[in-house]
């Protein structure tokens, strides 16, 4: 069984509520069929009358049609969204205003626990997706950073056995200090207890391992496995933590061994963080283009609920796969 197939598997014993802002996406209104008819989640669809009127198959059990401009909810959502945002100056009146943009309206029944998590961007774009989560739900308890990570479903498993690996971050922070290196390697190893299930092993990338080169960018990796490992421990959180590292001492045994005899990793990370976004990126594009690896993502992380991207190339039956790991991260 594929890895989406097992997360579809464990959404459905989940029973969560998925809020689909982006009702005016034909794909979206088949996604929404096809997440209630195999029972993964109740779905909030989000869309005016205009967008819905006539469309078939939404009347059955496991959809509700929300109009984010006619809503009863809109005036409590504005409350709460103003109360959140009063700090930066925001008046009611600019609240309500704003909830008009269903990405805050989704984003807002999220964060009043009137839905379990959301997915969008088949339409809207990752830094709308980004200021809507982070406006409305905010970043989780301990994490100042917000992040993203792919999943990557190996064609043939790595050398350790792992046939899943977590890449993060490949699409929110170009430069991360080693302070947000940490927030993004706690993040990661988060959403791979909520997606995957077994201990993480998380690998700070860089070009050089356990000080075989020596360079400023190599420093920052250093502090941020410094303050990770601190972060670890004070926490009692169950993380095998290692680096600097470089991606072969990483993910192959027998290279560890002669590299680093000493890692707790050993060559078996199955969370791969990177240095910068440019090298998070082209790495998991690389490793889906080249090794056909899947690629689940970005998956959205560090924030309080659950919140997912979706690629503006999906089809119908992406959105319904990408919609089972906030059920799962709900949970």
């Amino acid at each position: 069984m594929s890895f989406i197939e097992q997360i579809k598997e464990r959404a459905k014993s989940a029973r969560k509520k998925i809020v689909l802002p982006e009702g005016q996406d034909p794909r979206v209104i088949e996604a929404a069929r096809g997440i209630a008819a195999q029972e993964i989640a109740t779905v909030l669809l989000i869309g005016s009358e205009e967008e819905l009127d006539g469309q078939t198959g939404l009347d059955q059990a496991g959809i509700e049609l929300i109009d984010h401009r006619r809503s009863e909810l809109c005036e409590e959502l504005a409350e709460a969204f103003q109360a959140r945002r009063a700090h930066k100056g925001v008046t009611i009146e600019d609240a309500r205003e704003q909830l008009k943009d269903r990405l805050y309206f989704g984003n807002m029944l999220v964060a009043k626990g009137l839905a379990d998590g959301l997915v969008a961007g088949s339409i809207a774009s990752t830094g709308a997706m980004l200021r809507a989560a982070f406006q409305c739900i905010g970043t989780a308890d301990g994490i100042a950073t917000g992040s993203s990570c792919f999943v990557m479903e190996l064609k043939e498993p790595a050398p350790s056995g792992d046939d899943v690996l977590i890449f993060a971050d490949c699409g929110v922070n170009p430069e991360p200090s080693p302070e947000q290196l940490c927030d993004i390697a706690i993040a990661t190893a988060q959403t791979h207890k909520a997606l995957v299930g077994t201990q993480p092993r998380v690998a700070f990338l860089s070009f050089s391992t356990k000080g075989s080169a020596s360079h400023p960018l190599i420093d920052r990796t250093i502090a941020a496995v410094d303050i990770t490992r601190k972060r670890i421990d004070s926490g009692d959180l169950d993380i095998v933590l290692d680096g600097e590292l470089q991606g072969d001492s990483a993910l192959v045994p027998s290279v560890a061994q002669a590299k680093c005899p000493d890692s707790p990793v050993g060559g078996s990370a199955n969370i791969l963080i990177f240095p910068d976004l440019q090298a998070g990126n082209i790495a998991y594009k690389l490793t889906q283009r080249l090794a056909g690896a899947a690629a689940y993502g970005p998956i959205l992380q560090g924030l309080a609920k659950p919140v997912n991207d979706l690629s503006r190339g999906c089809s119908s039956d992406d959105i319904v796969g990408v919609s089972a790991i906030p059920a799962c991260q709900a949970q």
